[in-house]
C-alpha cells in the first residue's frame, strides 16, 4: 500500500476514536488543566483533516493515484465530516435538514459521477466543491468551540451556500451526463 493511501486509511482509523471520544464526554486533569474528551475528539478531528491534505498532496507529487484512493479519500471525507455533522444534530448544534442538504449533495454528485464513469467520462473536483470541502470544515471545527449563537449560525449558513451552490455548479457543468437515453 502506498503513502497516500496509508494516510486515508489512517482517516478511516481516527474516524470511530474521534466518535468514542466525543460520546465518552469525560472530563480529566492533566498537568493540572482541566480537558474535555471533546477537545480531544477535535484534535482528532483536525488531524483526520490534515490526513486528507496530506493524502491529496503526496498522491499528486509521488504520482500515487490509486483506484483505491479515488474511492476511499472521498468516501472517508464524507464519514468523517457526517460523523461530526451528525453529533452536532444530537447535540443541538446543527438543524439535521442542513445535514439533509449536504447529505443528499453527496448523493448527487457521486451518482453523476457513476453515470459520467459508465460513459467513460471523469468529473474532476471543482473549486467550488473544494472550497465547499474548506470551508465545511473549518466550520465544524470552529463549531467544536464555544461560540455565540451568532457565529454558529453564520458556519451553519456558510456550510449550506457552498454546499448548494458547488452542487448546482456539478450539474450545470455536466447537464449533458443526466439527459436521459431513449
Amino acid at each position: 500500500m502506498n503513502t497516500a493511501n496509508k494516510l486515508t486509511m489512517v482517516r478511516v482509523a481516527l474516524i470511530p476514536i474521534f466518535l468514542v471520544l466525543l460520546y465518552l464526554n469525560l472530563e480529566f486533569t492533566l498537568f493540572g488543566i482541566v480537558i474535555h474528551s471533546n477537545y480531544l475528539a477535535l484534535a482528532v478531528f483536525c488531524i483526520a483533516a490534515l490526513t486528507d491534505i496530506a493524502d491529496g498532496v503526496v498522491a499528486r507529487k509521488r504520482n500515487q493515484i490509486t483506484d483505491f484512493g479515488k474511492f476511499m479519500d472521498p468516501l472517508a471525507d464524507k464519514v468523517l465530516t457526517f460523523a461530526a455533522m451528525l453529533w452536532f444534530v444530537e447535540m443541538r448544534i446543527m438543524p439535521a435538514w442542513l445535514v439533509l442538504i449536504v447529505i443528499i449533495r453527496e448523493f448527487m454528485v457521486t451518482g453523476m459521477r457513476l453515470v459520467a464513469a459508465a460513459k467513460g467520462r471523469v468529473i474532476a473536483a471543482t473549486l467550488s466543491g473544494k472550497i465547499k470541502t474548506v470551508v465545511t470544515i473549518c466550520c465544524l471545527i470552529a463549531m467544536f468551540l464555544p461560540l455565540q449563537e451568532w457565529m454558529l449560525i453564520v458556519c451553519r449558513i456558510l456550510i449550506g451556500v457552498t454546499t448548494v451552490v458547488s452542487g448546482a455548479e456539478y450539474f450545470v457543468k455536466n447537464r449533458d451526463i443526466m439527459k436521459l437515453d431513449m
